[in-house]
């Protein structure tokens, strides 16, 4: 034991609690979300108060949730799980009924201070859930069909209410993170294997039942899909956003145009320029160099997650890190896919970066989960 080491054993629990914290993980949370207020300034012209204002707010108010949530013991989250799952899961039927709709889609909850997301806190409520139901079973018993049958049922039932309202891109990062945490947990391969032949089976149906009564998609999911497959066969129309994301990645060249100097984004070009295409402002002024720093810094924020997984021994706070971790992967995967051409357009913000309340306290509040296990894991 190091002289540090036994200093910090010495001081008292609070204290130590706060020097155990993942503080490296803290400082790049803290740097990315200063990137994306920034360009929610650039993008509103120079205006502070438009949106990035209330960013700044809501990041400051789920940060010290986190250090809220890092300081309470991670078995209490682990008997919570069940609970967290069950109300996430009784606001999304609540969204059925009285849900708040905009542009299209019923998925909102009226807090009056702000507007609900509960699909944003089923992502880690799910997690939450599968990291302590293989917490609980034996490992002997993880691939048999039973066994596996539950955490199936458990990620299916919320991803097919996330889809009716429709929410095509939450419910597939809900599929994701569910198969990331059976993956973590031991779960055989070749149940994936034959997840793999469903899901090409689905994309088969896809488009072979459009057009019929059974169709699998909305209209305008289909839509969708027609831009990703040919943006250029309607710039006006369906294609405009994705050709306008486009040029501005290009624009940007190597070094960018220069803060609030984007020609896409200040002559409104750019569509949802502050939610869901907020990548490509900043690829347009800050080029290729500022896009990849910005990788970079997610890069390091799922490696930290990933090694504090590694190192913790206690099996329900390791399979919790990697679902939080995968969950943040792929929340920037999706929005990248999407903003770049190699995806469909399904409405998936970029962490830290995109304008949004409840999608970032969801994530801080998942933040806060891994600090917990990290702070108060088996040393």
């Amino acid at each position: 034991m190091s002289f540090l080491e036994y200093r910090v054993k010495q001081a008292p629990v609070g204290l130590r609690k706060v020097l155990y914290l993942n503080w490296p993980l803290v400082v790049l949370l803290t740097a990315v979300a200063s990137v994306g207020i920034l360009m929610l300034h650039s993008i509103a012209g120079g205006e502070f108060d438009v949106w990035a204002k209330r960013q700044a707010q809501v990041f400051g108010a789920g940060l010290v949730l986190m250090f809220i949530i890092a300081m309470i013991p991670i078995w209490f989250w682990r008997n919570m799980a069940g609970i967290a799952y069950l109300v996430a899961f009784l606001l999304l039927i609540l969204v059925e009924f009285m849900g708040e709709t905009n542009m299209g889609a019923q998925r909102w909850i009226n807090l009056g201070f702000m507007q609900f997301q509960p699909s944003e806190m089923m992502k880690f409520s799910l997690v939450m859930m599968l990291a302590a139901y293989y917490d609980w079973l034996d490992p002997k018993r993880i691939s048999r069909p039973l066994y596996v049958l539950i955490p199936v049922l458990l990620t299916v039932a919320p991803t097919v209410l996330v889809l009716m309202q429709p929410n095509l891109g939450t419910s597939l990062m809900l599929l994701l993170a569910g198969a990331a945490v059976m993956f973590a947990a031991g779960v055989s391969l070749w149940y994936f294997g034959g997840v793999l032949a469903l899901v090409v089976a689905v994309i088969v149906g896809v488009f072979t039942l459009r057009g019929t009564p059974w169709q699998f998609l909305h209209d305008y999911q289909y839509t969708r899909i027609d831009t990703f497959l040919n943006p250029g066969a309607d710039p006006l129309g369906a294609g405009y956003n994705i050709i306008q994301a486009q040029i501005a990645l290009g624009s940007g060249g190597w070094s960018g145009k220069g803060y609030m100097q984007g020609t896409q984004s200040r002559l409104n070009f750019l569509p949802e320029k502050h939610t869901d295409f907020i990548f490509t402002t900043l690829a347009e002024e800050f080029g290729f160099v500022g896009a990849f720093s910005l990788l970079v810094l997610y890069a390091l924020i799922i490696g930290f997650c990933l090694v504090a997984a590694f190192r913790n021994r206690d099996r329900f706070s390791a399979l919790l890190i990697v679902g939080v971790a995968a969950n943040f992967f792929f929340y920037i995967a999706v929005n990248l896919s999407m903003v770049m051409g190699m995806a469909p357009v399904v409405g998936v913000p970029l962490p830290l970066l995109s304008y949004g309340g409840s999608a970032m306290l969801v994530l801080l509040v998942g933040f806060g989960l891994v600090q917990s296990a990290h702070v108060h894991r088996p040393r």
